[in-house]
């Protein structure tokens, strides 16, 4: 040591501890720190977890991808794993929806080729970059830490050299204060070489103490020195304890340790008393860390319930009772709703963060992916129904301007009952579609009621006038006679002489007709027919005189035309049933074919009568014969 006399080195090292008592003692303040407790690499061991946001789309992970692999600083492994489970949900999803569209547009599943994806070869390349990234810089701090073992060794080495040479010692003091200062300056090792470099650093420092001939002056200025330092450490420790952001503290409080194993020894008598307050600070630095991550354990155990009950909400959210977009619209107010309170909760524990945050994704996609496909059946009803009230409307204005009163007015009243059965329509068009076919309508309907006003009028004065007609047949029926046939015949005249009257009084009208008709026919057809009868039996009277043969052969006559006249009402009643079954009520044909009918009986039931008159005069001329003889 240049700057000291070589006789005050001489003398101080009388007062020097001898080595073998350095040796056995164990300073208090040189005890190592828990490696456990205050690890070597604080800035990573506390790493903060990313504040990751919700993603919807393949487009802004790869955007965040792209931006982490820009900063060129590696980024938070927990953030990469998840950008890369999201991206390839959503690329798997886009995939499966654009077959899906193939197949639904008539597409053979077996034929479908996937288009590539423009994002997906971005996304590799950004990851792939981060990667690399990542990589070079463990391996850059893998490399620095050997380097600095090296290099901590290479110090060791030298201050083992200064140790070994105990006569030197005093000359070596600046190198060897040369080589404490390198020490500091050296960074980190590596984790497995730290507790055992340290203490052959530690050994070799004290055993160049011990054997350090300086004056005793000396030494106490360098002890005064170092518990000035370590003062100051312990200072800037209980100020820790103030410190509001908790990791921040204990990281800085690792530098201060750090700084602490660097600084030389303090004197004897203060050793335990320094170390003492430096590990006092210490420990309150650390129970506020150990009750800041108490704290963040519970608060995230909390968050994991809030989070597990919002999915649980989602998850019982049923689509099956939405039937209308208000439905719908309601329950996507819900889950946004509740999308918008878990942005308020923090992270849940990390080990199920990712897990939870998929759970109450996957609830959320299931929802809008029954919303959609809904929307989409919608759609395509809505868009089917356009087209079936598009062909109606075309139907109605292609009649509007015809002229076949009765024949339009039933094809547009047929149109305006099938398009009460279609459902609705895309809002946008509903009431220009309305408007034309109501106007199609209206117009024709107009048209007709100018042409045919005349007619109305016409058909009210023909309706008085078979209203008379029934109010005498009415008159006729109370007495009968053969003089009211006659006037019952030309009444029928007269009825069928008037035109038509209005349709709602049409079967009604006739109806009365016909009941006051038949029931007049029903009179004279009966009296009528016994006359004809009486007539016939005494014309049969003189055939009977004719002979038997003449009997016989009109029995024939009468037996042929029963036979023709019943096949003939067979083929009237045939008619009735069909014509009844495919008519309206009170057909007018219906009517007159029954009418025909039955007549047909009467004249029926008049010659079986006859037939049974022709067979009682035979079976007379028989018992009879014997007696002329």
């Amino acid at each position: 040591m240049d700057s000291l006399d070589q006789t005050k080195v001489n003398e101080a090292a009388e007062e020097v501890v001898p080595v073998e008592a350095v040796k056995t003692e164990t300073p208090v303040e040189e005890s190592p720190i828990e490696e456990a407790a205050v690890p070597e690499a604080p800035a990573e061991a506390e790493e903060a977890e990313p504040q990751i946001p919700l993603m919807n789309t393949k487009e802004e992970v790869l955007a965040r991808a792209q931006e982490i692999a820009e900063q060129g600083e590696g980024g938070n492994k927990q953030e990469l794993e998840l950008l890369k489970q999201l991206y390839y949900k959503y690329h798997r999803a886009d995939l499966l929806a654009k077959q899906q569209a193939f197949v639904d547009a008539g597409g053979d599943p077996e034929a479908y080729q996937p288009e590539p994806d423009p994002t997906e070869e971005p996304f590799k390349q950004a990851m792939q970059q981060i990667r690399q990234r990542r990589a070079q810089l463990q391996a850059e701090q893998e490399q620095q830490r050997a380097e600095n073992l090296e290099r901590k060794q290479a110090v060791i080495e030298k201050i083992k050299l200064l140790a070994t040479t105990p006569e030197e010692a005093g000359k070596s003091y600046d190198a060897f204060k040369e080589l404490q200062a390198e020490w500091k300056e050296i960074g980190p090792v590596p984790a497995e070489n730290v507790s055992e470099v340290w203490k052959n650093y530690q050994l070799y420092v004290e055993q160049f103490y011990d054997m350090l001939k300086l004056n005793i002056q000396f030494r106490e200025y360098d002890f005064r020195k170092n518990l000035e330092a370590k003062t100051l450490l312990c200072e800037q420790a209980e100020r820790l304890a103030d410190e509001k952001d908790v990791v921040k503290a204990i990281n800085q409080l690792q530098t201060l340790h750090q700084e602490w194993k660097e600084i030389g020894p303090v004197a004897k008598d203060l050793r335990e008393e320094i170390w003492n307050r430096f590990k006092e600070a210490s420990t309150i630095v650390r129970k506020h860390h150990q009750e800041f991550f108490e704290a963040r354990k519970a608060q995230e155990e909390e968050n994991l319930q809030k989070k597990t009950e919002l999915c649980e909400q989602v998850e019982a959210i049923s689509t099956d009772g939405l039937k209308t977009f208000a439905d719908w619209d309601a329950k996507t107010k819900e889950i946004i709703d509740l999308q918008a309170v878990w942005k308020t909760i923090g992270f849940a524990p990390q080990k199920v963060n990712t897990q939870i945050f998929e759970r109450f994704r996957a609830a959320c996609d299931k929802f809008f992916t029954q919303k959609a496909a809904y929307f989409k059946a919608v759609k395509e009803e809505l868009n089917q129904n356009l087209q079936k009230k598009r062909a109606l409307v075309e139907q109605a204005e292609a009649l509007q301007d015809s002229t076949e009163w009765k024949q339009t007015s039933d094809a547009l009243i047929e149109l305006q009952k099938q398009w009460k059965t279609i459902g609705a329509v895309p809002r946008k068009v509903s009431d220009e579609l309305w408007k034309r076919f109501v106007g199609a309508c209206d117009k024709f309907f107009e048209a007709k009621s100018a042409a045919t006003a005349g007619e109305r009028e016409e058909q009210k004065e023909n309706l008085e006038k078979k209203l008379n007609i029934i109010e005498r047949l009415q008159a006729l029926a109370e007495n009968a006679t053969e003089v009211s046939a006659q006037k019952v015949r030309e009444l029928q005249a007269e009825w069928n002489a008037v035109g038509f009257v209005p349709i709602r009084e049409k079967d009604k009208l006739y109806k009365q007709y016909r009941e006051v008709v038949d029931q007049l026919y029903k009179k004279f057809n009966l009296h009528h027919a016994e006359q004809r009868l009486n007539s016939f039996k005494t014309t049969l009277r003189v055939s009977a005189e004719a002979g038997a043969n003449t009997l016989a052969r009109e029995r024939e006559r009468l037996t042929r035309a029963y036979e023709i006249m019943k096949s003939e009402l067979q083929t009237y009643e045939n008619n009735i049933g069909f014509l009844s079954a495919s008519s309206k009520k009170g057909n007018s044909l219906v009517a007159e074919i029954q009418k025909k009918a039955d007549k047909l009986k009467d004249e029926l039931d008049l010659l079986r009568q006859k037939i049974k008159a022709v067979e009682a005069e035979m079976r007379r001329e028989a018992t009879e014969q014997p007696k002329a003889e």
